[in-house]
């Protein structure tokens, strides 16, 4: 697809986002997928890669200030070696985004005095639910001074509204450098957690009312689900807080003065993200605290109960033991009256004794 010529007074036109190649594009969770973004303040273009040793052959538009390649799912290892053959990505870069377990961290190489190109590497999680539980994927975005490559291990749509807005006019991130895109990525990184916190909200709304209203077990491994949920969504975020440190304290050719006052916006939802997860996470121990504080008020209050009847029976079981001695001489057994005056002796002791109880409150 050609790029639009350039008017007289140097302005380029502003068309939509043009997706070349949309109709071969695959499933995000079949298959991976290349796809890359060449924009500028006047224009973009979004394509599908589906050639990549041609695509690699061919330097990005002259009109393009900033390319973005992003490759979802890390299943052909012939498109990571051709990528970081043809970006000079560091090879300790490149083992750390093939690990599924990498925490959230930053690496700059190359730059002034080496042989290789300004690269800052960073490694982040991104966040998604599949039905009640939380999935973590690491991605990783390779920073240079008009390039930025994100990997992506599990396809998600995290970056699918930076997309939208490279494609809508006058949009900040086409004014801005690459440096930027790094920015709105991990913005769009965190800015994902607010929707999973607000479902772990609920959920923990409708567990209070559950262990208010009754006891159940399913209840109580409900709850340690949402902790362990929590526990995966912090070990993801907090790390965050001192990556965007870094971005902001540390220079760097790549990144850009303008850059860092967002990174200050970024720090403090990061911050923000933090701390409601922390404060559900108070919330999820005080449920567990309440499920054993009810369970044992419940065994209290059978326990009371059971009490109550077996000492209403103490003095019963006494009676009946007292006549049912084995003595030949009771002079009580002998009169027609003795068995009802029996009974009534036992109902006017267990009366009293329900009597005595509850006048001093112990049911």
């Amino acid at each position: 697809m050609s790029a639009p010529a350039a008017r007289d007074d140097g302005a380029m036109p502003l068309p939509a986002v043009a997706h070349e190649g949309a109709g071969e594009r695959p499933h995000r969770a079949s298959s991976q997928v290349v796809t890359c973004v060449d924009y500028s303040p006047g224009q973009v273009r979004l394509q599908v890669v589906a050639d990549l040793a041609d695509f690699l052959e061919h330097h990005r538009p002259e009109w393009a200030a900033v390319r973005w390649i992003d490759v979802a799912g890390l299943n052909d290892m012939s498109v990571i070696d051709a990528l970081a053959r043809k970006y000079e990505l560091h090879p300790l870069a490149i083992e750390d985004l093939l690990s599924r377990s990498q925490r959230p961290k930053i690496d700059a190489y190359g730059g002034e005095g080496s042989d290789l190109n300004a690269r800052l590497f960073i490694t982040t999680r991104t966040l998604h639910l599949e039905g009640s539980d939380l999935r973590s994927g690491p991605a990783s975005i390779f920073l240079g001074h008009t390039t930025v490559l994100t990997f992506q291990q599990e396809p998600s749509d995290v970056w699918e509204p930076i997309r939208q807005r490279l494609g809508a006019r006058g949009s900040r991130l086409r004014a801005n450098d690459a440096s930027f895109l790094v920015y709105a990525l991990l913005d769009a990184v965190v800015d994902a957690g607010f929707p999973i916190l607000d479902r772990f909200d609920a959920r923990l709304d409708e567990l209070e009312a559950e262990v208010v209203d009754s006891v159940d077990r399913e209840t109580l491994n409900e709850i340690q689900h949402v902790k362990r949920q929590l526990a995966v969504l912090r070990s993801s975020v907090w790390p965050m807080r001192e990556v965007v440190a870094a971005l902001r304290r540390d220079p760097h050719e790549c990144m850009s003065e303008t850059t860092k006052v967002y990174l200050m916006d970024l720090y403090d939802h990061i911050v923000q993200v933090v701390e409601i997860i922390e404060t559900y996470r108070e919330r999820a121990s005080d449920l567990t605290e309440s499920y054993r504080s009810s369970v044992s008020f419940r065994t209290n209050e059978v326990m009371k109960v059971l009490t109550v009847i077996g000492t209403i029976f103490i003095p019963l079981t006494f009676l009946a033991g007292v006549y049912g001695m084995n003595f030949h001489t009771f002079p009580e057994l002998n009169q027609p009256w003795a068995y009802p005056a029996f009974w009534a002796v036992c109902g006017l002791v267990a009366f009293a004794m329900i009597a005595m109880f509850r006048r001093r409150g112990w049911f």
